[in-house]
């Protein structure tokens, strides 16, 4: 990839879009191709196709999704299988056929079976169901997967697929249908700011996950992008997993929320471990960089600062 080469990231304004933007700017690549859902429907088929032709970007980035936390996910099945599977079909069949040099496609860890060994490897893929909280999801994740390999097999499409971990920090939906660590600090800050004796939690606070920061996601995909041309998909995680109880711990000491916590245990936990195996990436000379109490910080401070904004 060349500091010239025509680059498209694909959902350029959420969590991990954003900041493989400020990674790629930050790094001098000049010729960046950006588009709002609002300039570029990714779930329809012609505009895409209009699009990549005007464009012919060299590399992509697919970071564009639609996500969500337990919440969002129980609610709204239908929205998160059909969006996710129209975005990811409409944007690889244009690749290949706009000769797309490089295709990085973004999954998700929940796409691993919900009973599945810990950390889990790559090749522990497709061994099971999936959680049913996030089925649909994953189910259109999972596909996508199978697109870029489909790709490659018949064509030769160099279309490459990556699992980060629960990924966090600027640029998050801080409520109730985000991720758990952003909403968490949402509602802790809430409570906080409003003087509320306690907060209520859901689940029983066992069930532990991986936390990657951003700026690190952002970085783990810029190196697969230059280093990694495998039909193998690969993990993108920091080793280090936290309960659900630890880390509502850590975010209100960063908050400084001085109540109570209690957990609903009649709302679900999702899946109880969910820990990468990263050994992949990191023989390939890759590893993250921010500490989960860091990227807390840092996190909040850029929270904050947006809500300074925003009540101006």
């Amino acid at each position: 990839m060349k500091k010239n080469s025509r680059i498209y990231v694909a959902g350029h304004t959420g969590l991990i879009g954003s900041a493989l933007l400020r990674r790629l700017k930050e790094q001098s690549y000049s010729n960046i191709i950006t588009r709002t859902h609002k300039a570029l429907d990714l779930t329809n088929q012609p505009a895409v196709d209009r699009f990549f032709a005007k464009e012919k970007p060299e590399y992509v980035f697919l970071a564009a999704a639609r996500v969500g936390g337990i919440h969002a996910n129980k609610t709204y099945p239908a929205e998160f299988i059909y969006q996710n599977l129209m975005i990811q079909t409409n944007v690889l069949d244009c690749a290949l056929k706009h000769k797309t040099k490089k295709l990085l496609n973004l999954s998700s860890s929940c796409i691993y079976p919900k009973k599945c060994k810990q950390p889990m490897k790559e090749e522990y893929l497709f061994s099971g169901d999936i959680e049913e909280t996030n089925d649909a999801y994953g189910m259109a994740k999972l596909a996508g997967i199978k697109m870029c390999q489909a790709y490659r097999r018949q064509y030769g499409a160099n279309f490459i697929s990556a699992i980060p971990a629960n990924v966090y920090g600027p640029g998050d939906h801080f409520d109730e249908n985000g991720h758990v660590l952003a909403a968490l600090l949402g509602k802790f800050h809430t409570a906080r700011k409003s003087n509320k004796k306690s907060v209520t939690l859901w689940g029983t606070g066992k069930p532990k996950r991986e936390f990657l920061y951003v700026d690190d996601a952002a970085d783990g995909c810029l190196f697969l992008m230059k280093k990694y041309n495998s039909a193998e998909t690969i993990n993108l995680g920091i080793g280090r997993e936290t309960s659900i109880t630890q880390l509502a711990k850590l975010i209100r000491s960063t908050v400084g929320y001085k109540g109570s916590t209690s957990f609903d245990t009649s709302k679900p936990d999702g899946n109880p471990r969910r820990l990468l195996d990263s050994s992949r990436i990191h023989a390939l000379g890759w590893q993250a960089n921010v500490s989960l109490e860091d990227g807390l910080q840092r996190t909040y401070d850029w929270y904050c600062s947006q809500l300074a904004v925003t009540t101006k």
